[in-house]
């Protein structure tokens, strides 16, 4: 039982101890090791804001100890935070703390760490943040801080590449317009005028129908079906050379085909006088 009671006073008194920081200092130097600014840092109260040029460097010092005891202690996390905001970058600056308490940061703006946000004109809101398994976690805002603005990042040789490109925007052709029924029916007949022709021209020399599919005659009238359907996919598809082309290969056997339907029919006309 008397066990059980010391651990929970030990408990008690560990969870009431908290951390605070002692002797906090800042010391700002110029590139000749030259100091252009020293002070001792108020908890309470922000000192004037901290202006650091291209070469100077800013060295913060201070001692975290328990409240409870004034002793020093290490934290388990110590951490600077470096805050615009009106951008709303933030950088996390781990700071090192001997098992004493005792921490020391420098920041060389000649080699300023990563940590650092992007910056502008606007100052960094400079933060302390104390972290502990066994201590309340703390926070204390040290200062605010101007410091050059950042360069841009230098530019990749592939970076268009990856860059967005812009809107692929397509010109679609207008709709064909259809011309008037009147012209289209107009055409249609001198299309199919040749075969009216035709037509007309056997039933005035008196060719019988049983006649006109003859094997003399039907490779002719094929033919010249074929002309009409390499019309019709000119119309359709085809371009003008191709169509020249087409239309001489089929010229050869119609030519001869019409020959022979005409020497057929002609022998036939003679033997029906």
């Amino acid at each position: 039982m008397i066990f059980l009671c010391s651990w929970l006073l030990l408990a008690v008194s560990v969870q009431a101890a908290t951390l605070s920081l002692q002797s906090p200092r800042f010391t700002i130097s110029a590139s000749d090791a030259s100091q252009l600014r020293s002070d001792t840092l108020v908890l309470n109260k922000k000192p004037e804001p901290l202006t650091l040029s291209a070469t100077d460097t800013l060295k913060l010092t201070f001692q975290i100890t328990e409240s409870a005891e004034g002793k020093g202690v290490q934290p388990h996390q110590t951490f600077l935070r470096f805050y615009d905001k009106v951008s709303g970058e933030e950088g996390i600056q781990p700071v090192r703390v001997t098992p004493g308490g005792k921490a020391k940061f420098e920041l060389n703006m000649a080699r300023p760490p990563a940590s650092i946000p992007p910056t502008t004109a606007n100052p960094l809101e400079v933060t302390l943040i104390l972290g502990s398994f066994v201590h309340e976690p703390a926070k204390y805002e040290l200062f605010d801080l101007y410091i050059p603005a950042s360069q841009p990042a230098p530019k990749h040789p592939d970076e268009v590449t990856f860059s967005v490109l812009p809107t692929i925007e397509h010109t679609f052709r207008p709709e064909q317009k259809l011309p008037p029924k009147a012209i289209s029916a107009i055409f249609a007949s001198a299309v199919l005028a040749p075969w009216v022709v035709l037509l007309g021209l056997w039933g005035k020399i008196g060719v019988s129908v049983p006649h006109l599919f003859s094997p003399s005659i039907v490779p002719f009238t094929a033919l010249l079906g074929a002309f009409e359907v390499l019309l019709f996919w000119y119309w359709v598809d085809l371009k003008l050379g191709q169509v020249l082309l087409y239309g001489s290969v089929l010229a050869i056997p119609t030519v001869f085909a019409g020959k022979q339907a005409l020497s057929t029919t002609g022998k036939w006309r003679a033997g029906r006088k």
